[in-house]
């Protein structure tokens, strides 16, 4: 009798993968294995100003060493290096241009994500990533013991890692700010709180599209400090307020709408019932807390849950890769490394709701945002109580 065990396993979808491991397969094992060198490139690049100092001009990298006040050969390396990762272009005269990509690293550029690139490739954001597999046996963070202290207490007496680190946030912010605005009905509401709103790019977007609107940002001193100069860049002084607070202990009543992006992810669930608590605890009859964090599907391949209620959106999960989602499978580890949180599904999401007295209303894809959801939850059943607390910011 024929045995057809191997024919049915690969014609399972479940086992679609049984087969010998091809060339292409080795060419991905060697380029996620050198994805630290190619950061590290890009952060070479930025600290030595290379896109700033070529700008829109084709040039030899003599010339570039001379401004840089590098050597000539070094430089040429570093050049020949960044045009194979598509951030310039190598012409026959040996002079290099910037391509579009590689322009989103001039710091001059209001898109610019040089903030971005320093932060994250930063030994702050990265040695604690060497013990990786420590946090993965232990479930605790691998920041602390590297550093002798948590993640924010390291950035607060750090001025220029927290400058770094608020920059990057507000940089990381702007796709989400231009979308957000236009993505929900705000103009329902008055008045809106932004729980760790940090240098108030997101709040600022929402309340410039929204006239009608004021608002609050509410963070540590240190995750408020570039956001007197971003509402006065938008003339927004007036109908902005910034608030000095820690959304563990409480957070301000007298808005209709408590708006968290990027800050959920960052802790634990038992904290993040904590502020989600807080938010209920002073929401007012028909108001609303929105967050803007990714969801993550249940498991890959399968259908992303969105749209109102409990149900099961109809969207398939896309091919997870580094530009299209998959950077936030990664973001999900480096919560567990360096802070300690993690990154969400829909069911996640609705258990921290229910937690804290919130029912999770509505999921909704922010368009030109990718990864990230525009989390809708209002009122629901009392609150559970909890005791966590601890010190955060956004």
């Amino acid at each position: 009798m024929e045995n057809t065990d191997n024919v049915n396993k690969v014609d399972d979808p479940e086992n679609a993968e049984v087969r010998a491991a091809d060339g292409d397969d080795r060419e991905l094992i060697v380029r996620l294995a050198f994805g630290s060198m190619a950061a590290q490139t890009m952060r070479a690049a930025e600290r030595l100003r290379v896109v700033e100092l070529i700008g829109d001009r084709r040039r030899p990298a003599a010339d570039v060493a001379a401004e840089a006040g590098a050597e000539p050969q070094p430089m040429a390396r570093l050049l020949r290096a960044l045009a194979s990762l598509g951030l310039l272009r190598e012409h026959a005269s040996g002079s290099y241009s910037v391509t579009p990509a590689g322009a989103l690293l001039d710091p001059n550029r209001p898109d610019s994500l040089t903030s971005f690139v320093r932060m994250f490739t930063e030994p702050t954001m990265t040695r604690a990533w060497e013990h990786l597999d420590d946090s993965v046996r232990t479930g605790r963070t691998s920041f602390d013991t590297v550093f002798g202290t948590d993640f924010f207490s390291h950035v607060a007496r750090h001025p220029e890692v927290s400058a770094d680190f608020n920059a990057a946030m507000g940089q990381a912010s702007r796709d989400t700010a231009a979308a957000l605005p236009h993505a929900y009905d705000f103009g329902r509401f008055t008045r809106v709180t932004d729980v760790g709103g940090g240098d108030g790019t997101l709040l600022a977007a929402v309340l410039a599209a929204h006239p009608g609107l004021t608002g609050v940002v509410l963070d540590t001193a240190e995750g408020l400090a570039e956001a007197p100069g971003t509402l006065e860049r938008q003339g927004l002084t007036e109908r902005c307020a910034l608030t000095t607070g820690d959304f563990f202990r409480s957070v301000p009543a007298g808005s209709d709408v408590y708006l968290m992006k990027s800050v959920l992810h960052d802790w634990a669930d038992d904290q993040v019932v904590t502020i989600l608590s807080h938010c209920r605890a002073v929401l007012p009859p028909g108001g609303v807390v929105l967050i803007v964090d990714p969801v993550l599907p249940e498991r890959l391949g399968t259908p992303t849950e969105t749209g109102s209620g409990t149900g099961t959106g109809s969207e398939a999960d896309p091919e997870v890769n580094l530009s299209e989602g998959g950077v936030t499978y990664l973001t999900d580890l480096n919560m567990l490394v360096n802070v300690g949180g993690r990154e969400r599904t829909r069911r996640d999401f609705e258990d921290v709701c229910r937690r804290a007295g919130l029912t999770l209303t509505s999921i909704t894809p922010l368009t030109g945002a990718a990864p990230f959801s525009l989390i809708e939850a209002v009122a629901g059943p009392v609150p559970v109580p909890t005791s966590d607390t601890g010190t955060g910011t956004g």
